[in-house]
């Protein structure tokens, strides 16, 4: 028999789903409750669902609309792009709140707000600094040749630290497959997760990308990557490049075609936007 037991609520969504695709977007539990909850019971709760990220809210108070944390199944996240906008969704459902949601997370606070059924974040301004690693080592570490890399190579941190990697063309993004050795030796972070980022335009406003992390000895791909998003932002910055508009595809290599749409104004703001379906609710017994 279970004494004094807590039943949690919680909702599973997509974000940056693509169209009417179901099972499009990158997975994402939210908890709608999270009052109480020790981090040790967060990242249990992770570790049992086992998605990417899963969010926990709790009640945000007179200047913003909620407190969330964002854990992986093995660590606690400061910033992650999609459970900010899944989350987002949740809040202003629970609140009956207006079109613009608060987010406070340890990165900092997270305006996104909805238009046209479509959710956008506005990232934190970005800091970047120069890679210090052989592009032999760089293009090892995804399988590929040197020449297939594009441009410089960025750390890029919009709230969360990434490897910012550019390659020629789309069939070279396709074509990568990461090394988890070479990804721990070249591509972690001071918080010690390994992560890279490709990307490659396939037209004048469209690119394609994807996401490779550690997870243990192993090397995960992300079908969205709403931090990377708004990291590509900030690398376009660093490079001199304002007013600019690009529909990111992510995902179609693990079977989950995602649509993320990234803008970077002429006054340097980052805008990451994208789609937010729910797909299920239940609950957790404590």
């Amino acid at each position: 028999m279970v004494v004094n037991s807590r039943v949690l609520n919680y909702r599973i969504l997509n974000v940056f789903t693509d169209a009417d695709i179901r099972f499009s977007g990158n997975p994402l539990c939210v908890f709608e409750d999270a009052t109480g909850l020790s981090e040790q019971d967060m990242q249990n709760f992770a570790r049992q669902l086992n998605l990417s990220e899963t969010t926990f809210i709790t009640p945000g108070g007179a200047d913003v609309s909620a407190n969330v944390r964002i854990f992986t199944p093995t660590y606690e996240m400061p910033f992650a792009g999609h459970p900010s906008l899944g989350t987002a969704h949740v809040v202003r459902e629970l609140s009956s709140s207006g079109d613009t949601v608060l987010l406070r997370m340890p990165a900092g606070d997270i305006p996104v707000r909805l238009c046209d059924n479509l959710w956008t974040l506005q990232a934190n301004a970005p800091v970047s600094f120069p890679v210090d690693m052989a592009r032999a080592d760089l293009s090892a570490m995804i399988g590929l040749s040197e020449d297939r890399l594009a441009g410089e190579p960025l750390w890029v941190d919009t709230g969360a630290l990434q490897l910012i990697l550019p390659l020629r063309e789309a069939s070279d993004v396709a074509a990568a497959a990461a090394d988890p050795k070479l990804l721990a030796k070249f591509a972690t972070k001071p918080d010690g997760e390994s992560l890279v980022y490709l990307w490659a335009p396939t037209g004048p406003d469209t690119i394609e990308a994807r996401c490779f992390f550690t997870q243990g000895h192993s090397v995960i791909e992300d079908p969205a990557t709403g931090s990377g998003c708004a990291n590509l932002g900030g690398w376009f910055l660093a490079n001199r490049q304002r007013g600019i508009h690009r529909r990111i595809h992510q995902g179609s290599t693990v079977q989950r075609p995602s649509v993320l749409d990234l803008a970077v104004t002429d006054e340097g703001t980052i805008l990451v936007t994208g789609a937010v379906r729910e797909v299920g609710r239940g609950t957790f017994t404590l």
